[in-house]
């Protein structure tokens, strides 16, 4: 898979035509979802003035097959080619289901990421995973296929809800809990809907580049990259449940909470150290609070754990530390483990 090119800048519209410019399209098409359509394109009407604007409406709802082919749809009837170019400006929904889009018509086209939450920019616009949900299981169907180019801002953070900025916190949080505990430190010590994030393009930057340095050496996730996967497979189980209960949560709410409770099957298996346990569950249920679970929710998670990509022949599959910057990826863990660890989640975030 070929390596990704990131911009980091504030200054989006200009860079924006810049690259668009230099890669000589057809023609240009940008996905957008209701919400980005009038807070952000209007800010980068220089660049895009000539494309074709394709819609859709705004949330994880609407991340599914119906949307993908009204995307199809709209490019078909809009005359695009192989030579066309898409743009997608937006969350990650946009950024995964409009890279799948891309990544598929007529057996891929160029596509360009521009993620506006503090979510896309650190995890989804980024590394060249793409897709869609399906049969309210995350991201079930998809492809690897990086984006021509992804350009990181922060000029658009201070305007997001207080939801949306956690959720992309959490992300930075396993980014930090992979990579050294003075970064851990500098994000447990913040209060993240207050820091001022037009500011932090560099914090922002340094938590993609752990990321890219990650993906770089194993692009299809044949190991080194599970380790991107810490957190999310007890987060994807608590999020695709929410979903199907009808009480959807974000996802960055869901990996918080994902990833105390497996910090706490890290100390169970591996010893990672209790006080940096801890610390990360007072600082999610400070500032995310608990996704509220209780036993008879445990068969429902158990089983969505097993159906999990991540993992094999039915086993229940995670990445886990020994401490902070020493991840294990790989571990198959028993149904009685993962039922001890959401017991202590529970104690632990109040429950």
């Amino acid at each position: 898979m070929p390596q990704q090119s990131l911009t980091f800048t504030n200054d989006v519209a200009t860079t924006l035509a810049s690259v668009i410019y230099s890669l000589h399209p057809g023609s240009v098409f940008v996905l957008v979802d209701d919400h980005t359509r009038c807070c952000v394109l209007p800010h980068l009407h220089e660049a895009l003035n000539a494309a074709a604007i394709i819609t859709i409406p705004a949330g994880e709802q609407h991340k599914t097959l119906d949307t993908v082919t009204h995307v199809w749809d709209q490019m078909l009837h809009n005359g695009a080619t192989r030579q066309s170019l898409l743009v997608n400006v937006g969350g990650g929904v946009i950024t995964d289901l409009g890279g799948f889009c891309a990544s598929t018509f007529m057996r891929g086209i160029r596509f360009i990421n521009v993620p506006t939450t503090i979510l896309a920019a650190v995890d989804a616009a980024v590394g060249g995973k793409t897709g869609f949900d399906y049969q309210g299981l995350k991201n079930e169907i998809g492809t690897f296929c990086p984006a021509e180019h992804v350009i990181i801002s922060t000029s658009f953070f201070d305007t997001l809800p207080e939801h949306e900025i956690l959720s992309g916190y959490a992300e930075m949080l396993k980014h930090a809990l992979l990579s050294s505990s003075s970064d851990v430190d500098s994000l447990l010590d913040c209060n993240p809907v207050e820091c001022g994030w037009t500011e932090k393009l560099a914090t922002v930057e340094a938590s993609v580049k752990i990321k890219q340095r990650i993906v770089e050496q194993d692009p299809h996730e044949k190991g080194l990259r599970r380790t991107l996967n810490l957190g999310h497979t007890v987060g994807h189980a608590l999020e695709s449940m929410a979903l199907k209960q009808g009480v959807p949560v974000t996802h960055g709410h869901a990996v918080a909470c994902g990833l105390v409770a497996e910090m706490v099957l890290s100390h169970m298996l591996l010893k990672f150290p209790s006080s940096d346990l801890h610390r990360l569950a007072h600082f999610v249920r400070d500032h995310y609070g608990p996704i509220g679970i209780t036993c008879n929710d445990y068969p429902t998670l158990l089983q969505l754990m097993r159906h999990d990509k991540k993992s094999h022949s039915g086993e229940i599959n995670c990445t886990l530390l020994r401490k902070t910057g020493d991840a294990v990826i790989n571990n198959a863990v028993g149904d009685k483990d993962v039922e001890t660890a959401l017991d202590i989640y529970r104690d632990l975030m109040g429950i």
